[in-house]
């Protein structure tokens, strides 16, 4: 189907902006996009026009509400003032078209537990692998197969052998831990979404082998806490170069979350 979108969206930015891993090039210039044990095929016809792989009612079910639709993200970037922050004026213009996600919040602990100290290839493919180990294949709409993300029981009852055919390295033992909670109900993601932004990143910090920065990247692209601000070597680098005196998060509130990955995507795409 044809969908007009004419707020800010990019997918080929959303797809190198390191908050997802299962963005991929598809034939004809697309992006094959895999989500909630659905997949769909993206492909931009014009600035506002694209084809969407998919019927009326799946993208109304499934790929609007994961793309964020009902967010103005152009308003978000317009908030900011090129007179007194122009280095991030000039981030939000460069990678205009970047969405915060909605994502599955098992997936997007679980991929960020993976991601710990490692560059994006690496860990697209620890996550195939773990897809091809324990997912559910299906055919998308192309004809062609796919592996959804496994569900925490699938995991848990891999093997350690099994796991570390995914190249997980010292992670495999974290993963293996938090699915094991979530398939007992020992932990209930959905239930911790009644949780404050701070209660919230104190229970994921509790989790074995998460830390500051997986916590943040969960509370934002696995609970769309748009405030959330994940630190990691690129944003310290940044705030180093461009804040010296410091980023204040006051300025921006409730979408420093959104500033954020305006600030890594420009800086991975610069080279800085």
């Amino acid at each position: 189907m044809r969908v007009r979108i004419e707020d800010d969206f990019s997918p080929a930015l959303i797809a190198e902006s390191g908050q997802c891993f299962r963005w991929n090039d598809g034939p004809d210039g697309s992006l094959r996009v895999i989500h909630a044990g659905s997949c769909v095929y993206i492909k931009a016809l014009s600035d506002d026009d694209y084809e969407f792989s998919c019927s009326e009612d799946e993208y109304e079910r499934i790929w609007r509400p994961y793309l964020d639709m009902d967010v103005s993200y152009a308003g978000i970037r317009e908030s900011i003032d090129k007179e007194t922050d122009p280095w991030l004026y000039e981030a939000a213009v460069s990678q205009r078209g970047i969405r915060i996600l909605r994502q599955d919040t098992f997936e997007a602990l679980i991929s960020f537990i993976i991601s710990q100290n490692r560059n994006i290839p690496a860990i697209k493919r620890s996550i195939e692998l773990l897809c091809d180990a324990a997912g559910e294949e299906r055919t998308d709409a192309k004809g062609m197969s796919y592996r959804t993300f496994p569900e925490s029981e699938r995991i848990a009852a891999l093997t350690d052998e099994e796991l570390d055919g995914c190249r997980l390295g010292y992670r495999t033992s974290y993963v293996k831990r938090t699915a094991e909670l979530v398939a007992s109900g020992e932990l209930d993601l959905e239930e911790l979404n009644a949780l404050s932004d701070d209660r919230l990143t104190q229970k994921l910090m509790s989790l074995y082998g998460v830390g500051a920065k997986v916590a943040n990247c969960v509370l934002l692209f696995g609970y769309h806490r748009l405030d959330a601000f994940p630190v990691d070597v690129w944003i310290k680098r940044i705030l180093a170069a461009h804040y010296p005196a410091g980023y204040d998060t006051e300025k921006y509130r409730p979408y420093n979350g959104v500033m954020q990955q305006y600030m890594f995507a420009h800086a991975r795409a610069e080279g800085i």
